[in-house]
Formats: structure tokens, C-alpha cells, sequence
């Protein structure tokens, strides 16, 4: 038996530390900064009977109080992955129920969790779900074959799911994974978008498990070079991945979240991704903003009664939110490293953390250091 670790020490954070990104953040930098947004970890660490470094993270899209069913799309970079629920989000144009993230092994028990959740909640001998479950695989740190993630944990990273600050690094689905040969994780990060007159917010929070040092940039500076230390031996000659969630509450058409999610391939590559064979990349966008029914209270406009009146921006007016799902991705991802500790876990293998005063050092170096 292990116990849930559900506590976790305020980290810096990448800007607080200096790294420059564009763009302007919600309050919080984080995916919360949508309104409606909640984020729940369960994370799993001990060593009882076998390195256990594991987890599930939670996204509800529109908080708890009813099952939720929002505008969404998908896209995969690179699928040598999992996101389940795909085929009915394609077909129909919206993502319902928790947005659940947690290891390869553990996808299953996590998806039925998510069905006996609603069926507990909303008692009916008619609900229905295919819950959206995305994975990464975690099997350098974490016992991945022991299947130590259950029911229970899955179920508890929804209950415990709120707004507010979103911690990052190692916890929940993000506890046992690698960044760039460093350690990583989760992250998060969001930014205030203009269109049309109107502001709006869009957040983004990542499962970061892929890239090698070599490849990694941070700040517009190649960084592989000042860190050719801090290595650990690797059993397996693959490639890790990375799920990138992004909500906005821009009013969006299924085919406009695609979009977005498209360009989250951009802002991997300004930290050095290059979606290796062996990586899922997969990404999932949706909008808070849903469509109104017929009739349905506050509606300016007459709808005929059994119809869904939908808002969306103009897709010439898009670049805005292209353009800060690039600059969130980005910045979600670094968070996702300077947030991680150094881990030890399966066969003694220790991946560490990555070095902040170094890191600040080189951005220092190149005259890229904010404040610095």
C-alpha cells in the first residue's frame, strides 16, 4: 500500500527566475486563469514494495457541479501515444466529463474510474460517457508494470480538483516524467488575448515527458551546451512524450480549437521538440464558451426551440489566439522543468532537476536574462 501525496512546496517559477517569454499572462499564469477551469493531482510516491513515482492529474473544463460538455478538438503531432476518447470528440464536436492525464500502463483503470464517477454522481441508468484519458510513459523513474495507479486515485484527482494556483513538477500524472534528459512534468501557463474589443484568456497545462538535452532551448538560447553534465543512464533508447491541454474562453467552433491545438506544435519547438519517433505528441483544446439552446434564459437572440445558437470569432481574427497558444505551450513546458526536484526511482536511476542558477547563468551570458 502507498499513500497519496497530495502536498507540495511552492516552486519558482521560469519567470520569476528570469526567462523571457512574450506575451501578457492572466493573474495566475496558469490554465485557471479560464474561468471554470479546475486542476486536481493525485500523486503516488513510495518505495513499500517498489519505486512508485506516479499519478493522475484531472482538468475539468466547467467545474463540478454538472457534467460538463464543451467545444473541442484534437491533434496529434506524433502518435506513438494515447488520448482515448478521440473518435467520439471528432465526431461530435465536444469534450464531456474530466480531461484525465496519467501514465501508459494506467490509461484503462483511469478510464473506468472516470465512468463509475459519473454513474456515482449523476444516478442514472442512462448516463453515458467515453472518457478523454492521455498518457505518458513513466517507466524510468516509476514500477510502470506494477500498475500501482487505481480507481480510488483517478477518483480522487477530480474530487480534489479547484481553481486557483495549479501546482507543477512532480505531481500527479506528471510525478515519474522527463523533460529534455532533465527532470519535468506538470505545467502551466496562460495569456490575456484581445480580439475584437474583447479580452480574453487563454491557458495551457502540459505533461512534459520527451526531448533530449541537446535539443533544448529556453529563452531563445540553445541550452544542450551548458549542461552537458546531470545525465542519466538510459536503459531504453526511445523517446518519451507529451500532452499539452489548452482552454480558452474565446468563443470557437470545434474546427477553430483544431487549429489552435495545431499550433501548440509551434511552441514546442521554441524549446528544441522535434516530436521524435517514439513520442505521442498529443493535444487537446476547448472552449468554455458553449452554445445556447433554444429558448434558454439570457439569450438575446430568438432561437427556435431544439436548436443550438453558436458564437465564434471570425478566423480572420484568429492570429491573436495562435499566438498565445504558441507563447503558453512554451512557457507551460519550462515551467513543467524549473518547478521539477531531483527524483530517484527505479533501479537507482536519479534524474535531476534542472540547475537555476546555471540556467540563469547562460540566459545571463546571451543577455537574455529579465532583470538580470
Amino acid at each position: 500500500m502507498h499513500t497519496p501525496v497530495n502536498t507540495v512546496c511552492p516552486r519558482p517559477r521560469a519567470r520569476t527566475l528570469g526567462v523571457p517569454f512574450d506575451g501578457t499572462p492572466g493573474p495566475l499564469n496558469a490554465i485557471t486563469d479560464v474561468k471554470g477551469v479546475l486542476v486536481g493531482h493525485t500523486t503516488l510516491i513510495s518505495d513499500a514494495a517498489a519505486p512508485v513515482r506516479t499519478g493522475v492529474t484531472a482538468v475539468i473544463p466547467a467545474g463540478l457541479g454538472s457534467w460538463s460538455r464543451v467545444p473541442a478538438a484534437w491533434f496529434s503531432l506524433n502518435g506513438n501515444g494515447e488520448m482515448t476518447g478521440t473518435a467520439w470528440l471528432d465526431e461530435s464536436g465536444f469534450l464531456e466529463g474530466p480531461l484525465m492525464l496519467t501514465n501508459t500502463n494506467s490509461v484503462g483503470v483511469v478510464r473506468d474510474a472516470v465512468t463509475k464517477w459519473g454513474v456515482a454522481r449523476f444516478s442514472s441508468d442512462q448516463f453515458f460517457c467515453l472518457p478523454v484519458v492521455a498518457e505518458t510513459w513513466d517507466g524510468v523513474l516509476n514500477d510502470i508494470n506494477g500498475f500501482h495507479v487505481r480507481a480510488e486515485h483517478a477518483m480522487a484527482a477530480i474530487q480534489n480538483a479547484h481553481g486557483g494556483p495549479v501546482p507543477e513538477g512532480n505531481v500527479g500524472g506528471g510525478t515519474g516524467m522527463i523533460a529534455y534528459d532533465f527532470k519535468g512534468g506538470i505545467g502551466t501557463a496562460s495569456r490575456l488575448v484581445g480580439v475584437g474589443g474583447q479580452q480574453y484568456t487563454l491557458g495551457v497545462l502540459v505533461q512534459s515527458n520527451f526531448g533530449r538535452r541537446y535539443q533544448l532551448c529556453i529563452g531563445g538560447i540553445p541550452m544542450g551546451s551548458h549542461f552537458t553534465d546531470l545525465m542519466f543512464r538510459r536503459l531504453y533508447d526511445k523517446d518519451g512524450s507529451v500532452i499539452v491541454v489548452v482552454a480558452t474562453d474565446a468563443p470557437l467552433l470545434p474546427h477553430q480549437l483544431k487549429r489552435l491545438c495545431r499550433r501548440v506544435s509551434m511552441g514546442l519547438g521554441r524549446n528544441g521538440a522535434i516530436a521524435m519517433n517514439t513520442s505521442g505528441d498529443l493535444f487537446i483544446g476547448f472552449s468554455t464558451a458553449v452554445p445556447r439552446s433554444g429558448g434558454q434564459s439570457g439569450d438575446a437572440a430568438t432561437t427556435a426551440p431544439g436548436l443550438e445558437r453558436w458564437c465564434a470569432i471570425p478566423n480572420e481574427q484568429m492570429d491573436g489566439l495562435f499566438e498565445a497558444t504558441i507563447q503558453a505551450t512554451d512557457e507551460a513546458v519550462i515551467n513543467s522543468m524549473v518547478a521539477a526536484d531531483t527524483m530517484t526511482g527505479l533501479n537507482g536511476t536519479t534524474v535531476h532537476a534542472l540547475p537555476h542558477q546555471r540556467m540563469q547563468q547562460a540566459l545571463r551570458q546571451h543577455h537574455r536574462l529579465v532583470g538580470g
